[in-house]
């Protein structure tokens, strides 16, 4: 197995969650998102992922794209220990809850997006970031609602084992507090977060001490 990656990327650090918690091997293969431009852009890069984003996963003759994808493709070739519940009520509460994050909170805030606020809109350091912030914060404050009124959030998202939802909740958390947001307001979230971070799997899959970090 291997996995190409950026440390930051909030998508490939889900896939380093759950490959983490499936105690899978893989080899890291590092994308940088900024380096030259972008290092993901280049042609031998887009020839495994026309995208041209990160994660990209190869499982012998299989090349894999999108991180929720590639997590679900996982839990059906790898499925212990599950990262989805049993039931299908369940199953799909904990979907919701991860899509939440990579469909509506992420795309807004990600690098193609920042960059082209910037570069092609003119928005200044401030005015990117503040848009980075309202974002994040308008989408945490439903999240919170979800997950703080729900009888099924525990120590994390859905009970007290680590399900898809955390492997999305912890990179979305780590990438707002890098921007400023004051995530402590959502304290349902934080103190998930602040939980996931104390296990293996996760310590383990956080951009600080991945290979290409800076």
């Amino acid at each position: 197995m291997k996995l190409y990656s950026y440390f930051r990327s909030s998508a490939s650090y889900r896939v380093r969650i759950a490959l983490n918690l499936k105690n899978l091997p893989y080899d890291y293969a590092p994308v940088h998102l900024l380096r030259e431009g972008g290092e993901q852009l280049k042609p031998e890069y887009r020839k495994l992922n026309p995208d041209a984003l990160v994660p990209t996963f190869i499982d012998g003759e299989h090349v894999l794209q999108q991180s929720l994808a590639i997590i679900e493709y996982l839990e059906e070739t790898h499925p212990e220990p599950p990262l989805l519940p049993k039931a299908p009520a369940d199953r799909a509460y904990v979907r919701s809850v991860a899509l939440q994050m990579a469909c509506e909170i992420h795309p807004l805030n990600n690098l193609r997006v920042l960059k082209y606020l910037k570069h092609t809109v003119g928005a200044d350091e401030e005015t990117k970031n503040e848009w980075y912030r309202h974002w994040i914060e308008a989408g945490f404050a439903t999240l919170e609602a979800h997950l703080a009124g729900d009888p099924r959030t525990g120590k994390l998202c859905f009970g007290d084992t680590p399900t898809l939802a955390d492997a999305c909740l912890a990179p979305q958390v780590f990438n707002a507090q890098r921007f400023k947001v004051d995530v402590t307001q959502f304290s349902t979230i934080q103190r998930i977060y602040d939980h996931a971070s104390q296990l293996d799997a996760f310590a383990r899959a956080a951009p600080g001490v991945q290979p290409d970090a800076e």
